[in-house]
Parts: structure tokens; sequence; C-alpha cells
């Protein structure tokens, strides 16, 4: 596919070395936040967006389940990719003589033993891309970033140490967003659905309305909830389940879900990465330092 791929963030960001790892034929396109990277789709700036939604080591990314829903835009497919932090700096900067490690506060809680073992002292910036521009301006022996390997491409930095990370499980899940939805063969086996849904407020709502995907068979893979509005009593939930709407038994699931639900909204139906099946459970790196 050509064109642009929009993502949040400075050029060398995780999201656009996801970007350019998905769709190594589009022109990567960095927005300053989420709301610009949907706004740039929605305009016809870019032809996708690549929104991050979780991570396996932090959790689910503030903010995306707000806006996914009232964006306009549609789930076209998912991306996972490999978070493999690398200890970034000038050139003839060497490890013994470093003192300050910078990144994006979520990545500096990821590499702690190495920031440990190497007695750095952490600075805090706006994101990791960021931070490796920084030591680059600031061409100081003493300062490194802790950012992609595409990062010091980017920023002609050295990379001291690669892989530094507490966990090598360390994975984040994006949305590929588009203006129009895709329309794959109800037949096949390899789908997953994004909707969101609000439950009636009486007792056991959630548990009625979620009966329908025990009962047909139908795989839950995610569901979260959140408020609405800041009314404690406005709950909505983003769910991934596994197969296509059409499907007689995701069909069935959200027919009994409807009853229980007061709004019910598909976000997108597309294929199931190939990273599912291939993830394997990796015990915790222990070993980086010794």
């Amino acid at each position: 596919m050509t064109g642009k791929i929009a993502f949040q963030g400075m050029r060398g960001a995780y999201s656009d070395l996801a970007c350019r790892a998905a769709y190594p034929d589009m022109v990567t396109l960095p927005c300053p936040t989420f709301e610009s990277v949907i706004e740039a789709v929605r305009e016809g700036e870019a032809q996708l967006g690549m929104l991050a939604c979780e991570n396996s080591v932090a959790g689910r990314v503030p903010d995306v389940h707000h806006l996914l829903p009232d964006s306009g835009l549609f789930a076209v497919a998912e991306h996972f990719q490999r978070v493999e932090h690398c200890l970034l700096a000038p050139r003839g900067a060497t490890l013994a003589g470093l003192r300050r490690a910078h990144s994006h506060p979520m990545a500096l809680g990821q590499v702690r033993r190495v920031l440990k073992a190497l007695s750095l002292q952490p600075v805090v910036e706006a994101d990791t891309a960021g931070a490796a521009q920084l030591v680059a301006r600031l061409g100081d022996p003493a300062d490194a970033a802790v950012a992609s390997s595409l990062a010091a491409e980017i920023y002609d930095l050295v990379i001291l140490r690669r892989n530094i990370e507490d966990a090598l499980h360390n994975t984040t899940r994006f949305y590929v967003m588009a203006r129009r939805p895709i329309r794959p063969d109800p037949a096949r086996s390899d789908l997953m659905t994004t909707f969101v849904f609000r439950v009636r407020n009486v007792p056991a709502a959630l548990y009625k309305a979620l009966g329908g995907f025990a009962t047909n068979g139908v795989n839950l893979e995610k569901i979260e909830s959140y408020m609405l509005g800041g009314a404690f009593r406005a709950t909505q939930f983003m769910c991934d389940v596994d197969g296509h709407p059409e499907q007689p038994a995701l069909r069935r699931a959200l027919e009994e879900l409807s009853f229980f639900s007061t709004e019910i909204r598909i976000l997108g139906v597309y294929p199931v990465s190939p990273f599912r099946a291939e993830a394997v459970e990796e015990p915790e790196a222990d070993s980086h330092f010794a």
C-alpha cells in the first residue's frame, strides 16, 4: 500500500517503527497527539493511522479508548511491535562515561535494571524520540537516551547497548485506522471484531450481556470499561472478539448483547495478526548484566 500513515510522536518513536514494519511502502507522518493522528486520516492527509492501544508491560494506552468510538474511523488491522529499548549516546561516548539517561517515564520504568547497573540518573522527557533528539543536540558524552534503533539512525547516535528492557516480552499492540471499513469474507476463520457497547443500568446487566458470548462459544480477546462524561454510572465497554458479525455464533452473541445494552457500535472487522499465533511466553530476563 502506498501513501501516508500517521502516528503519534516524533520521527524515530516506536510508533514510527511500527508503521515502517507494518507498511514499509508508506511514508510515515508524525503527529503531536492521538487527536491529530485521527484528524490527519479523517481529512485525507494520511490514508492510515497507527494508534497504540495497549502494552504487555504497562497495560492500556490512556485516551485511545475514549477517542476511537467518536473518531469516525474504522479499525482495518492490528499490529504488534516488540519494544526493544537501546541505550543511545553521541559518538565517542562510552558506557563508563555515562551519567544520565533521558527518556519517556514509561521507558525509564522498563529499563530499571540497566540504569541501576550503570548508576545512571533517570531524566524524564516527553517521549523516547524526543530524548534521542535532545541527547544529539547536547552532544555530551555523559548523556544517553533510551529509545529505538530507528531513533539512533535518525538522530545520528551510536547504540552502546541493545535490548536493555527488563521484560523481553515487552510488546505494544496498535489499531490501524482508516476512513472506510474493510469487508473481509465472513467465511474466513482468522477475523476479529472490535466494538463498543453500553449496558442498561439494571442489576446483572453486564453478566447477562456477556452470557451470549459464553453460550455461543465466542472468545473475548479483550474487554475494557471506562466512564463517559465523568459520570460514575455511565459506563462504556470496548471489546475485541474472535469472529465476524455475520458468522452465526457471533451474530447470536451480539443479538443477546443487544437485549441488555443501550448501544452497540462496530468499530471494525479485520484479520487477526499472525503475532497472536507466533507469540510464546518468554521468561523474564535477569541476565543482561550478570
